[in-house]
């Protein structure tokens, strides 16, 4: 299995001096298949913009011959490039995913997590689909960002082709802002992270890794490593085995659940 660490899709720019800024390194695991070996994630981070970014490929669309993680890698580097073009503090992101969404030519849809770090301190998210973040700060609990399906296992995607049940428009984005602090850990990921980690687990992972002195991309590495081993486990108790019986599927789905797992993971610093 191929562990493919870094920073993603890189962006230009400078950003300003004294005031918060985030920082990141990332991980990607993508589920071993002989036809698109690339996998269905895509990503990117843009340091210099405090602004990172998660997709997912829809794989269902391999079976009308159709690479999924093509859509998600052209969305993802679309919206590298408009980050480049914007203020750093004042990134739009609705108008980032808005600009990508319109320039993506290919076949396919995919979900979109974008999150920057704005002058106000806040962190601004636009979110589409079941990808998404958890904001872990010492001594407190959990954020764990919403995500948005029509039911179980289906979330919302953009995408413009017909072939598909559903797909979405950046217009159908949930776009909200977060507090964060100096020390906060951002973990952003695809539904091959939260579907077979608790957020918990994510937690005690990131929190070990800082601990132990480790780069970002060490800690997104140790992440997604564990991640891995419970999407192949099939007795292990995971978050989508626990959604699974909840809906009634629990003979079909036992243990985790294989699947491309991207993990980012940022700091909130002083820059």
């Amino acid at each position: 299995m191929r562990f493919l660490c870094g920073g993603g899709a890189p962006c230009r720019g400078a950003s300003g001096k004294g005031r918060l800024r985030m920082i990141a390194g990332s991980c990607y695991v993508p589920k071993k298949r002989a036809l698109f070996p690339r996998g269905d994630d895509a990503h990117f981070i843009c340091s210099e913009k405090s602004t990172i970014g998660v997709s997912d490929g829809v794989g269902s669309w391999i079976g009308l011959g159709v690479d999924p993680g093509e859509y998600a890698r052209g969305l993802m580097t679309s919206c590298a490039d408009e980050v480049g073009r914007q203020e750093a503090g004042r990134v739009d992101l609705n108008a980032v995913l808005g600009a990508a969404f319109d320039r993506i030519s290919v076949r396919g849809s995919a979900t979109a997590c974008l999150l920057t770090l704005a002058d106000n301190g806040r962190l601004r998210v636009v979110n589409v689909g079941d990808s998404g973040f958890v904001r872990i700060r010492k001594g407190e609990g959990v954020y764990r960002s919403p995500t948005q399906e029509y039911g179980f296992n289906c979330p919302y995607q953009l995408g413009r082709w017909t072939g598909m049940d559903r797909y979405s428009t950046p217009s159908s984005a949930q776009s909200y802002e977060v507090e964060v602090r100096e020390g906060d850990i951002i973990v952003a990921g695809t539904d091959g992270l939260f579907d077979n980690l608790f957020v918990e687990q994510i937690k005690e992972a990131a929190e070990a890794g800082i601990r132990g002195g480790k780069g970002l991309k060490v800690v997104a590495s140790l992440i997604a490593a564990r991640a891995h081993a419970n999407s192949l486990d099939r007795t292990t108790r995971t978050p989508f085995s626990e959604a699974s019986a909840a809906h009634g599927e629990e003979w079909r789905h036992h243990g985790g659940k294989p699947d491309d797992i991207t993990v980012v993971v940022a700091r909130i610093v002083k820059n």
